[in-house]
């Protein structure tokens, strides 16, 4: 099995237990608060892994150069636009229909990669980034009604413009990490991802960072208040970011999205069996055909 798959799963596996336990945090700090610990937390787990990576593949990252330095602090900004956007998405009438188009970030992937990195994909993989598509809508518009021809009407909402400018955010991040590694120039692929992604945060931080101490500063101080919950889902955050930045450099963008979107049965296998809540046959149909997606993706790799 080529390495690119199961760090992906992780990386589903693990956002979404980290997006369960920063739901906690929201009762105790904002929005940009919250986004805040993410990556402040996630910097001495982010050393460890970095740590442990020289460690095995015996040697340091190669040296940052400013293309390397540029590119990771766009990818920073790009993936805080994206989460205040679908916070934003969330706050509207429209809630499912937002949630819903941010999920449109594979497709949106396959189109920018393909433009921008001329990355192609094979047709039995576009087929499954499609079907996993429409398995994520079905599972995030359960049971409100929305057809086709609604779906479309209510593209031009603003919950539905938020989650598309969302999917496009987290995509450009993608690709923006991609191409951090790659200006590194060397060839451990794992150990440069993991390096990118401590500079990343390192920058996310002192944006994000500096935003809450001119605007929220009474936030900044709840922020380190909260250190034991906040640790948990910064240290989440870290080992989730280290598995997708990987994933991004082993593989294209579009397929490492498209087999992310096992995350939506994630997240309803944690609701059914921890939470005891009950699933409806819209959930097990949208269940149905994310699996068989993600099977075609990997079977079109």
């Amino acid at each position: 099995m080529e390495l690119w798959i199961p760090l992906t799963l992780a990386a589903a596996l693990i956002q979404t237990w980290r997006t369960a336990k920063q739901q906690k945090l929201r009762s105790l700090l904002s929005v940009n608060a919250a986004g805040f610990v993410r990556y402040f937390y996630a910097l001495p787990m982010g050393m460890l892994l970095l740590a442990a990576a020289c460690a095995v593949e015996g040697t340091l990252p190669p040296p940052p150069n400013l293309t390397f330095l540029l590119r990771c602090t766009a990818g920073g900004l790009m993936q805080i636009l994206g989460t205040s956007l679908l916070i934003m998405a969330f706050g509207f009438r429209n809630f499912a229909v937002g949630t819903a188009y941010a999920k449109t970030e594979a497709v949106q992937g396959a189109i920018i990669a393909w433009i921008v990195l001329g990355e192609t994909l094979r047709p039995l993989a576009l087929a499954g980034i499609g079907i996993g598509v429409v398995g994520v809508l079905v599972l995030s518009l359960a049971g409100r009604g929305l057809r086709g021809r609604e779906m479309l009407a209510a593209t031009v909402q603003p919950a539905a413009l938020c989650g598309l400018g969302a999917g496009l955010c987290f995509t450009v991040t993608a690709l923006f990490v991609k191409e951090a590694n790659r200006s590194l120039g060397g060839d451990a692929i794992v150990l440069q991802a993991i390096f990118v992604l401590l500079v990343t945060n390192v920058l996310q931080t002192l944006m994000q960072g500096a935003w809450i101490a001119w605007r929220e500063p009474a936030q900044l101080r709840q922020a380190m208040v909260t250190w034991r919950s906040s640790a948990v889902v910064g240290a989440l955050s870290a080992c989730g970011s280290a598995c997708w930045f990987s994933a991004f450099a082993l593989a294209p963008v579009a397929m490492v999205r498209a087999l992310g979107q096992i995350e939506m049965v994630f997240t309803l296998l944690f609701s059914r069996f921890y939470l005891h809540e009950t699933l409806r046959r819209a959930d097990l149909a949208g269940l149905g055909l994310v699996v068989a997606g993600v099977a075609l993706v990997i079977a079109g790799r």
